[in-house]
């Protein structure tokens, strides 16, 4: 691919005084010099009405970069919410990862054709129409993805963490529902964010969406016009927006009334350069996750990951730790719930070899249903059809991560990748609680059984324990399909 044509003249930005989004958060970050606040966003719905109330909101910049945006019921309420944001004066730069973009060439050509809005295509295919065509020639390339998801409104108020944009993750009218966790951030960690979304922007895998996409016609301009009432009119719409409308984390967060957790953060994120291969070892997200967590954890690791793949490094790290007596436990989708069964096949591999040296493994069944809530009505809200999609772990009760890093070889060698080291002994005592209490509640527990089988146990509502011999909920051809994977040599683009 040839470098990028960055030549054309930025957007200039608004001066707006006394911005609503600004304003609402200043005098909080003004309180806690140094510290960043943050909101947890647990369920789908508070999700997408963070989004939709931040873009809503904004008045000068919308910086937004996405791995995955659906042309669905909420991927266009978005688009259509960043169309009416431009019209009002608001510069928007929306870059997306190439790769979950088919689809929708005609409406990003429309956005990108707005004065106010300039649209960026990171690591495209050249092949705009069936796109498998494109990794025949060029999969080494293709094969690194932008997996950073954020949302910047003002410079002011971030949204960041594991959701992509699309109905599965926001609850909105499908029957399987992503576990997600995203955070609304405000303070220090802030301007992070946006130096982070600036060097991807420039990097030498965004390019201008112009340079690859038909220009769009008039009909096309006039359909991104008539979005907002084409989505008005579907029945399900309604009662979404209305409930979203409803959600009070905005009128709370101008109020000075939000809850935020306030605590020292880091920003780590992956540089760019690795989507080129170019990146060095010290700037890749493992490295600087390492550099900033410090020193080893002294007495609990807990880790939530939907595709977890710990490989014979992490394997063997994570079972040093459970010898040296730390309690080290594990959340992971199922067999019945995961939604790429090859993952699950290079986890297959290290289960029993995990189990053997003391780690607690446990698998998210599919239909969680009330059982995901504890006594006080918290815990994993969503579809009671379910499949996990957080990226989180938390060290010694003390520092939890949030971003869009899944433990596998993928997230470490091959896709871009970002999160917030959070210092907050409230927000990491809470994971650590889910395992004791709802998690168990709502997943598989793979265990080894006096004859070292591996055997899966499952909680029933009305206290007893049922047995599994045979991965739980899965039929055969998921069985078969699985045992045929661990046979091939793949676990490299896992």
């Amino acid at each position: 691919m040839p470098p990028p044509d960055h030549s054309a003249p930025p957007i200039p930005v608004a001066a707006v005084a006394d911005a609503p989004v600004a304003v609402a958060v200043r005098a909080a970050t003004d309180a806690h010099p140094g510290l960043s606040g943050f909101y947890t966003l647990g369920s789908g719905l508070d999700a997408f009405a963070a989004r939709m109330a931040l873009i809503d909101a904004a008045a000068s910049t919308l910086d937004v970069q996405y791995y995955i945006w659906r042309n669905d019921l909420t991927g266009r309420l978005l688009i259509d919410a960043l169309r009416r944001a431009a019209d009002r004066g608001v510069r928007v730069r929306l870059l997306l990862d190439d790769n979950n973009t088919g689809g929708l060439d005609r409406l990003l050509a429309a956005m990108d054709a707005h004065p106010r809005v300039e649209v960026r295509l990171f690591n495209p295919f050249r092949q705009r129409g069936f796109r498998p065509l494109g990794y025949l020639t060029e999969f080494r390339r293709l094969n690194r993805r932008m997996h950073n998801k954020s949302l910047t409104a003002d410079g002011a108020v971030t949204v960041l963490g594991g959701r992509n944009i699309g109905d599965e993750y926001f609850e909105a009218q499908t029957e399987v529902g992503f576990l997600d966790l995203d955070v609304l951030a405000v303070g220090s960690v802030v301007p992070a964010v946006a130096d982070s979304f600036e060097d991807y922007w420039g990097s030498g895998s965004a390019y201008p969406a112009a340079a690859f996409v038909t220009p769009a016609s008039e009909a096309d301009r006039e359909r991104l016009a008539r979005l907002g009432a084409e989505i008005d009119r579907l029945p399900a719409a309604a009662p979404y927006v209305a409930a979203a409308t409803a959600a009070p984390m905005m009128r709370e967060l101008r109020a000075g009334r939000l809850p935020l957790e306030w605590s020292k953060a880091e920003l780590v994120v992956d540089d760019p350069a690795k989507a080129l291969g170019q990146a060095a070892e010290g700037d890749l997200m493992l490295g600087r996750l390492e550099s900033v967590l410090g020193d080893p954890m002294q007495r609990e690791f807990v880790i939530v990951s939907p595709y977890f793949v710990p490989g014979p490094r992490g394997a063997a790290l994570l079972e040093g730790y459970a010898r040296k007596g730390l309690k080290v436990r594990i959340l992971t989708n199922a067999l019945e719930s995961t939604d790429v069964a090859a993952v699950h096949s290079g986890y297959a591999r290290y289960r029993k070899r995990l189990l053997a040296a003391g780690v607690e493994l446990y698998e998210l069944r599919r239909r969680a249903g009330d059982r995901r809530r504890d006594k006080d009505g918290k815990g994993m809200p969503g579809s009671s059809n379910a499949s996990l999609h957080a990226k989180t772990f938390a060290l010694d009760g003390e520092r939890i991560f949030v971003g869009s890093f899944n433990f596998d070889p993928r997230s470490a060698r091959l896709n871009t990748e970002m999160g917030v080291v959070i210092d907050s002994p409230a927000m990491a005592q809470a994971l650590s609680s889910a395992f004791d209490g709802v998690i168990p509640r709502s997943s598989y527990q793979p265990v080894l059984d006096d004859q070292g089988r591996l055997v899966w146990l499952e909680r029933m509502p009305d206290g007893s324990i049922r047995r599994h011999d045979r991965e739980p909920g899965a039929s055969v051809m998921q069985r078969f399909s699985v045992g045929f994977l661990k046979l091939l040599p793949i676990e490299s683009l896992l």
